[in-house]
């Protein structure tokens, strides 16, 4: 059983950047796939596809510049032991707004300029740069 699926699926992404893997293998939910969604949206990621054989996976193209990983830092900030919250006016800038941070509002899973601009405020769930 796994205890946070959100760390997984970030963890995954990092140490297959690490080994210069040009894809990686996820297991998807409507969660995770938002996060995907968002970091490909915001120039992150490549692509991602998720296909359903008996368990829905994602497979992640990753994106690299001149071989270097496009994604620096991907860190979990709020954990099932630890819950971090924000109101709108306390979502950080992440690296004086070159970075992005995912927020789950209650209106939807959205990158941390738009949960600012909607005036939402909500779970902090990671931090990349």
């Amino acid at each position: 059983m796994m205890t946070d699926p959100i760390a997984d699926l970030l963890t995954r992404i990092r140490n297959a950047q690490l080994a210069k893997h040009d894809k990686v293998t996820v297991k998807t939910s409507r969660l995770r796939t938002e996060i995907l969604r968002i970091l490909k949206e915001e120039g992150y990621i490549e692509d991602f596809v998720v296909t359903d054989g008996g368990f829905a996976v994602a497979e992640v193209s990753l994106k690299y510049y001149k071989s270097e990983p496009v994604i620096r830092n991907i860190s979990r900030e709020s954990k099932p032991g630890r819950r971090v919250y924000v109101k709108h006016s306390a979502i950080p800038e992440v690296l004086g707004g070159l970075g992005l941070c995912i927020v789950s509002t209650s209106h939807g899973v959205m990158s941390g300029k738009e949960a600012r601009v909607k005036k939402l405020g909500g779970e902090l769930i990671c931090t990349v740069y």
